[in-house]
C-alpha cells in the first residue's frame, strides 16, 4: 500500500514538472510568434521606404543627404530585424533592433520636416498614398509590438515565479526575454510652447 501511495505521489510530481515545462515552452512560442507579427509589419514598412524616397527624390534634389540617411537607416534596421528574427530570445539582438529602429525613426522624422518645405511633394498623389500606407503600417507595428511585449512579460513573470524558477534553468529557459521598446516619435517630440506676452 505504501508503495502505491509513493508511486502515485511520484507520478503526480512528474505530471506537475511536465506541466511547468509545457507552459514555459508555450509561453516562449507565444512571444516568438508575437515577434513574427512585428517582423511582418516591419518588412512591409521597409518595403515602403524606398518608394517614399524615390517619390521624394524628384522634388527634393537638394536634399540628397537626407534621402541617403533614410535609406542607410532603413538598411541598418533591416539587418537588425534579420538578426532579431533569427533568435527573438536574444536580448542583444532585440536591443540592436530597437536602436536601429530609433535611428530610422529619426531619419524619417527629418525627412518629414524637410518635406514641409515642398508643398508640391506633399500634394503628390503617390506621396499621399505612400504616407498613408506608412502611417497605417506604423500603427500595426505599434500594436504588434505591444502584443509582443505583453507576451514577453507573461513569459518572464512565469519563468521568474515559484516554483517554475526552480526548473526553468534545467529546461533551457535561463534568461528573461527582452522587451522591444522603440523611441516613439510622439514621446520624443516636446509640446510646442505658446506665449502671449
Amino acid at each position: 500500500m505504501e508503495t502505491i501511495i509513493v508511486l502515485v505521489i511520484l507520478v503526480a510530481l512528474a505530471f506537475w514538472v511536465v506541466s511547468i515545462y509545457n507552459k514555459l515552452v508555450a509561453l516562449k512560442n507565444r512571444y516568438a510568434n508575437g515577434f513574427a507579427q512585428i517582423e511582418v509589419q516591419l518588412k512591409r514598412r521597409y518595403d515602403l521606404i524606398p518608394n517614399l524616397v524615390e517619390t521624394a527624390k524628384g522634388y527634393m534634389s537638394h536634399e540628397r543627404e537626407t534621402l541617403e540617411a533614410v535609406i542607410a537607416a532603413r538598411n541598418q534596421a533591416m539587418a537588425g530585424l534579420e538578426a532579431a528574427a533569427a533568435d527573438p530570445g536574444n536580448a542583444s539582438a532585440i536591443r540592436e533592433l530597437a536602436s536601429a529602429e530609433g535611428i530610422l525613426g529619426g531619419a524619417l522624422g527629418r525627412l518629414n520636416v524637410v518635406m514641409e518645405a515642398y508643398p508640391d511633394l506633399k500634394a503628390n498623389q503617390n506621396m499621399m498614398q505612400l504616407t498613408e500606407e506608412l502611417t497605417t503600417t506604423e500603427n500595426k507595428v505599434a500594436f504588434s509590438r505591444q502584443a509582443y511585449n505583453d507576451q514577453v512579460t507573461e513569459y518572464n513573470v512565469y519563468r521568474q515565479s515559484f516554483p517554475p524558477v526552480l526548473f526553468a534553468g534545467m529546461f533551457g529557459h535561463t534568461t528573461d526575454a527582452e522587451l522591444l521598446e522603440f523611441e516613439d516619435s510622439a514621446e520624443i517630440q516636446e509640446a510646442p510652447k505658446v506665449s502671449f506676452s
